[in-house]
C-alpha cells in the first residue's frame, strides 16, 4: 500500500539496475523508481531528499492528526499549542496560518506533492522567527519625484 501517490514513479526490472545504474540513479534523483524483482517484493528507490520529504510530510500529518482530535478550543488554537511558533503571530494570523496549513496539507495528500505542506509550514514559520525577532512591516515613505543625488 502506497502512503504517498506519485504519479511520476517509474518501475525498472533489476536486471536494468545492474546493466544500466547510472541511468536508473538518474531517475533515481529526479523521482521515485519501483525496481521489480522476479524473487521477490519489488523496491523503491529514491533521493535522500524524497524520503526526507516524505517523512517531513508524515510527520506533520501526525502532528494534524493530533491537533485535530483535540475538541477544545478553535483550530488556531489548537494548532498554536502544537506549533508553539505560532504564537509570535497575531491572532487573526494564527487563525489565517491554520487554515493555510490544513489546505496546503490537503492538496499535497491529494496530489503526492510533499513540498506544497512544507513550503507552507515553513513560510510560516519562519514569518512568525521574523515577526518575534522584531522583523516587522513598517510602511514605505516614497518620494514624490526623482532625486539627484551625488556620486559616491
Amino acid at each position: 500500500m502506497t502512503l504517498i501517490y506519485d504519479p511520476r514513479t517509474t518501475t525498472r526490472r533489476s536486471s536494468d539496475l545492474s546493466k544500466h545504474s547510472a541511468d536508473v540513479f538518474a531517475e533515481a534523483e529526479d523521482h521515485t523508481v519501483q525496481i521489480t524483482r522476479r524473487d521477490g517484493e519489488p523496491l523503491v528507490l529514491m533521493s535522500q531528499r524524497e524520503a526526507d520529504a516524505r517523512d517531513a510530510l508524515l510527520q506533520f500529518a501526525a502532528d494534524l492528526i493530533t491537533v485535530t482530535l483535540d475538541d477544545e478550543g478553535t483550530l488556531a488554537s489548537r494548532m498554536a499549542d502544537r506549533f508553539q511558533w505560532m504564537l509570535a503571530l497575531s491572532l487573526g494570523d494564527q487563525a489565517q496560518c491554520a487554515q493555510d496549513l490544513v489546505n496546503a496539507a490537503r492538496a499535497s495528500f491529494a496530489t503526492g506533492q510533499s513540498h506544497l505542506a512544507i513550503a507552507e509550514l515553513t513560510s510560516w514559520r519562519e514569518t512568525a522567527t521574523a515577526i518575534a525577532a522584531g522583523l516587522v512591516v513598517h510602511p514605505v515613505e516614497w518620494l514624490e519625484g526623482p532625486e539627484r543625488v551625488e556620486r559616491p
